[in-house]
């Protein structure tokens, strides 16, 4: 899931008993990802320009910078912030409700099993369970995100004078659709990309954690590290569907018949490489992106339960 954002998944926590756990999980999840967005949203509009440019408009990560800086200033390496800030709250809320009905659907699927441990197999099905119904906010995010982050990257193009404009011109343009463009290819990255993020989660708790100690209670180290590495883990996967996604969000309507016509242009014209367009920047934001909604998730979370 998700810098995006969306859809970069949301960390392991009490399980939900009742309204005021599933409120605080709500709460906690946003705080986390809203540090997410702050750390990471540079990396990540590097990343998109990188993956969607023509052949030869930047060098490298960080001709990016230099140009972006040079037009915008240094705002403008948070270009398209507006709509993943909106969006983190429900975003997270719906990731970390939809991984424990995930979990629930294994619980009821095997009633007879000796422990209440769910393998990592099974935390991968629950991952990925996590971002169908998230798809549904994390899509039109990412549709009008890579809208805003492509303005400025050249002088063609429509203008948007925000995320709402964005919204107004694509419901002007094809209704409905234009603005959920995308949202398929959206789950082909978060899928695959939640699995290997709870996956990878668990299994850094686990092997961090001493011996018969709470693995609920991480120390900051441990918060940061495992949280990091499951970022890290995600983008491995998610990156070549997020470069996919990325074209076929940010074109033209009509360039691309559908995300598979637009993997097999991207695949004819600039060889499997563009596929892997923009991995090091998304790897860059993955640790500290991740590192930083752990951390917000933790320190929320303990503070709403000095006082609730």
């Amino acid at each position: 899931m998700a810098d995006d954002a969306a859809s970069e998944g949301v960390p392991l926590q009490k399980e939900p008993t009742g309204f005021a756990s599933a409120a605080k999980s709500f709460v906690s999840g946003g705080f986390g990802g809203v540090c997410a967005i702050l750390v990471g949203h540079p990396f990540d509009l590097i990343k998109t320009r990188l993956q969607t440019a023509p052949p030869g408009t930047y060098t490298n990560a960080m001709d990016v910078v230099k140009k972006t800086i040079a037009a915008d200033g240094a705002r403008g390496l948070y270009r398209g912030m507006g709509p993943p800030l909106i969006g983190v709250t429900p975003i997270f809320a719906l990731s970390f409700l939809s991984y424990d009905m995930g979990k629930q659907l294994v619980f009821a699927a095997t009633p007879n099993r000796k422990s209440k441990e769910l393998s990592l197999g099974e935390l991968a099905f629950a991952g990925f369970f996590s971002a169908i119904p998230t798809v549904l906010v994390a899509g039109p995010a990412e549709r009008v995100k890579v809208l805003l982050q492509l303005q400025g990257q050249s002088s063609s193009g429509p203008a948007y004078n925000g995320p709402l404009d964005v919204v107004r011109q694509l419901y002007k343009e094809g209704g409905l659709r234009s603005i959920f463009k995308g949202t398929g290819a959206t789950l082909a990255r978060d899928g695959p990309g939640s699995a290997a993020y709870f996956v990878a989660y668990e299994a850094a708790k686990r092997a961090l954690t001493p011996k018969n100690s709470d693995p609920s209670n991480l120390n900051i180290g441990t918060t940061i590290t495992a949280g990091g590495l499951a970022g890290m883990a995600m983008w491995s996967i998610a990156i070549p569907p997020d470069v996919i996604k990325s074209r076929f969000q940010g074109a033209p309507e009509g360039t691309y018949k559908s995300f598979l016509d637009c993997a097999r242009r991207t695949v004819g014209a600039d060889g499997i490489g563009a596929l892997f367009k923009g991995f090091g920047p998304a790897m860059a934001r993955a640790f500290p992106a991740n590192a930083a909604v752990f951390v917000g998730v933790e320190m929320s979370f303990k503070m709403m339960d000095r006082f609730f």
